[in-house]
């Protein structure tokens, strides 16, 4: 979200992680401070960031108990959803986004921040986005909601709807002949989904598990392609492009650690889509 934002024309002053690996990663790309600091404790949090009177503050609260890869149960990092929106509330800046997986939005948490937002005075624009309609060669869906003090309910759909592509963005349209293959293996979460894409579709979501080709796998009815001699996993620094990271981004850490990143981390081009939309209603 902070690169995105930064293209839009946002500027980041501080960021906020309890990550070690994640502070070093963004320490390396970025020159704002990020302090070491868990939002759960609101006040402490609260008492940092008013020192910066932002405008905006943007987040992601940790979405494993909403996602499908999760079991589904809400516990204590869905409390996080909470603290954001407590933060939030009390910091009250003109704007603020969260983003969340999209079955987030049906959640006890969501709702329970919902009323915190609207109770501050907040007008909402609440938005499962499809990230490959967003300049992202990924079929990932977010939950964003974008809040603005004293707006109307869904003040923003117009601006987000114009701007929103027509068509889903394929891996080639956003590559071209780079990858150098056809046809690429996602690992499935079970062997009754498919796991080989085409370069001719959106990706499926990145997640933060890549592995190989297992010699045991099982053509799936659903595959791009059935001759496995064609296929392979993607590097860790395509699937980090496919998140549209740039090629100059440093990642730190060990493979594994680098692959969670990447797989947690909002598209790049998804968050300045919405910086970018902020920023134009914000100069309307």
């Amino acid at each position: 979200m902070t690169l995105g934002f930064i293209n839009a024309g946002f500027d980041i002053v501080a960021s906020y992680e309890c990550w070690d690996a994640a502070i070093k990663c963004h320490k390396m790309n970025f020159d704002h401070p990020v302090i070491d600091l868990d939002l759960s404790d609101v006040q402490e949090a609260v008492k940092s960031i008013r020192t910066y009177s932002p405008d905006i503050i943007i987040g992601g609260p940790p979405c494993q108990d909403f996602s499908h890869a999760g079991k589904r149960v809400e516990s204590d990092r869905a409390i996080l959803t909470n603290c954001f929106a407590e933060i939030v509330c009390e910091i009250a800046p003109s704007y603020f986004v969260m983003e969340n997986v999209a079955r987030s939005i049906k959640s006890n948490a969501y709702a329970e921040a919902r009323a915190l937002f609207k109770k501050a005075g907040y007008g909402l624009t609440e938005r499962v986005l499809d990230a490959s309609f967003c300049g992202v060669p990924q079929r990932r869906k977010r939950s964003i909601c974008i809040g603005h003090m004293g707006a109307e309910e869904s003040f923003m759909d117009d601006i987000l709807n114009e701007g929103m592509s027509e068509s889903h963005m394929t891996v080639r349209d956003y590559f071209g002949d780079d990858l150098g293959v056809e046809y690429y293996y996602r690992h499935p979460r079970t062997y009754s989904r498919r796991g080989i894409f085409s370069v001719d579709e959106p990706a499926p979501t990145i997640r933060g598990v890549n592995r190989s080709v297992s010699k045991n796998y099982v053509v799936h009815k659903g595959d791009a392609t059935s001759d496995l001699s064609k296929v392979r996993a993607l590097s860790t620094e395509e699937r980090a492009r496919i998140q549209t990271f740039p090629k100059d981004f440093k990642w730190v850490g060990s493979k594994a650690t680098c692959e969670q990143m990447i797989g947690n981390a909002v598209p790049v081009k998804l968050a300045e889509f919405v910086g970018d939309a902020v920023s134009k209603h914000a100069s309307s």
